[in-house]
């Protein structure tokens, strides 16, 4: 905890590689009281075990959180990182508390209230990590919400990622109205015009 600061709040994000769908961001303060084990970066962490944590996180009184969510068409409209930037700024908005203190993961946050910029912050932080946690897994049941209006592109298996299959999906179907169109491998959109 951050001396002289009583609520102090993790924020990461997800989603800022993919070529559709939203970026998620996620702020969260832990209570003393939270007994949750197993809180970790949510890359490192098997989807069943980040499932379990995020109902914990979810549940928990003494947990508090806001999700930000900024879709393709912010994302087209201001770039991926400013896109990012006002994710997480709404995930402080949507927070229930007031924060006082804020630890970022990666990137320095325009914001009135005090923060650090902590680079692998979901690693060394469990407030970033408890974050890192929420906005995967809520982007993740989003992009499974996805891939039942367009299954065509397998959003349940890449969640949006540029894989083979995504790509060849592409280059058949044209791009959904979740696609990102300013990360467009151009070749592969150019046909569909």
């Amino acid at each position: 905890m951050e001396k002289g600061y009583s609520v102090v709040v993790g924020i990461d994000e997800a989603g800022r590689g993919p070529l559709a769908g939203p970026v998620v961001a996620a702020a969260c303060h832990l209570g003393e009281q939270v007994k949750i084990t197993g809180i970790d970066d949510s890359k490192k962490l098997t989807k069943v075990k980040r499932e379990r944590i995020f109902q914990e996180l979810t549940e928990d009184p003494y947990v508090s959180y806001g999700v930000g969510i900024m879709g393709p068409e912010v994302i087209d409209k201001v770039n991926i990182f400013q896109a990012t930037i006002l994710a997480m700024k709404q995930a402080v908005e949507n927070h229930p508390l007031t924060p006082d203190y804020l630890l970022v993961d990666g990137l320095q946050l325009p914001s009135e209230i005090p923060s650090k910029k902590i680079v692998k912050g979901d690693t060394l932080s469990l407030f970033i990590a408890a974050a890192s946690i929420l906005a995967k897994v809520t982007r993740d049941r989003l992009m499974l919400e996805y891939d039942q209006k367009w299954p065509m592109y397998g959003f349940k298996r890449n969640m949006g990622y540029g894989t083979r299959e995504h790509l060849e999906a592409l280059k058949e179907y044209g791009p959904s109205p979740i696609h990102r169109e300013s990360f467009k491998p151009k070749a592969l959109f150019a046909c569909h015009n």
